[in-house]
């Protein structure tokens, strides 16, 4: 029905893009067709295989973003169609549908018009600050210096403060350039202007992790948990950290949660390798305790 050959079906199943089943459902061909316009558009599979990720812990109650989700693409980046509005894929940012001329004539105000139409402008900045931070990531995929992408991020947060993707992006930058100070600044702005956003915890939860600070990390990690109970990565981080300080039975709680959310992955194998290892050492444990 599709013109799609054995061999790609295989390697999307292999990617966990589809169900791996030998038969295919309605909702299995709306999934396979929103691929083939993802691939027509030329996104990348390992762009797809984030965007699908992050849908999965963004949105607790879907399990196959591609059949239960309207996914759409501009040929750079993947949204998807939520209540009436379009979300970023992979950063959950909100993006404002306007077209060109709108945005235009909204720039173009006489002053005394703008002094009575802030609504208007605040909407024009936003969609400006979206164009930047759409920016930010075309730079990101395509390896330009890192100079380039922070410079799209930070014009992005000087229209729209509340822009939370693009400061979480700037810490992760500065992260990766080893600059902590100023990735603590950017993900501690991120988790002000939104509370609720799991990935500023996870991020700032990384950092606190790679500066020695356990407990803090715990913390944020703990929080993109509440937030979002089948956030994969942070049961994965949870559960080393508590393997790191001898909690155990914590650490083998959160490698199942992992694996109960993601068990077809790569780190799969790692996750069960973890748990039989923590199931000897209770084993040997209680063997040596008192008759």
């Amino acid at each position: 029905m599709l013109a799609i050959s054995g061999q790609q079906l295989r390697g999307w199943q292999r990617k966990g893009f589809i169900p791996p089943d030998d038969a295919f459902s309605f909702s299995d061909l709306i999934a396979l067709r929103a691929l083939q316009k993802l691939r027509e558009s030329r996104i990348p599979s390992k762009q797809i295989g984030r965007a699908l990720v992050s849908l999965k812990q963004k949105l607790s109650d879907v399990e196959w973003p591609l059949s239960e989700l309207k996914i759409v693409s501009n040929g750079r980046s993947i949204a998807v169609q939520l209540a009436g509005q379009k979300m970023e894929a992979i950063t959950g940012q909100m993006l404002f549908d306007f077209d060109t001329a709108e945005i235009a004539a909204v720039r173009a105000f006489p002053q005394s018009a703008k002094a009575h139409g802030g609504k208007h402008q605040k909407l024009a900045d936003e969609k400006q600050a979206e164009m930047w931070f759409q920016r930010g990531l075309e730079l990101e995929e395509s390896g330009a210096p890192p100079t380039e992408a922070l410079e799209a991020y930070k014009k992005a947060v000087e229209l729209n403060s509340s822009a939370a993707g693009a400061l979480v992006n700037l810490g992760t930058i500065h992260y990766h350039l080893h600059k902590f100070k100023e990735a603590v600044e950017y993900y501690q702005k991120a988790i002000e202007v939104d509370p609720r956003y799991p990935l500023a915890h996870f991020n700032m939860g990384n950092l606190r992790d790679e500066q020695g600070h356990i407990a803090q990390a715990l913390e944020h990690y703990e929080t993109a948990l509440k937030l979002n109970p089948d956030y994969a990565d942070a049961h994965y981080n949870v559960a080393l950290l508590c393997e790191q300080t001898g909690d155990f039975l914590k650490a083998t709680k959160h490698w199942k949660a992992y694996l109960k959310v993601d068990g077809s992955s790569s780190w799969a194998s790692i996750a069960r390798r973890q748990l039989e290892k923590l199931r000897k050492i209770t084993v040997v444990s209680k063997g040596n305790g008192p008759a």
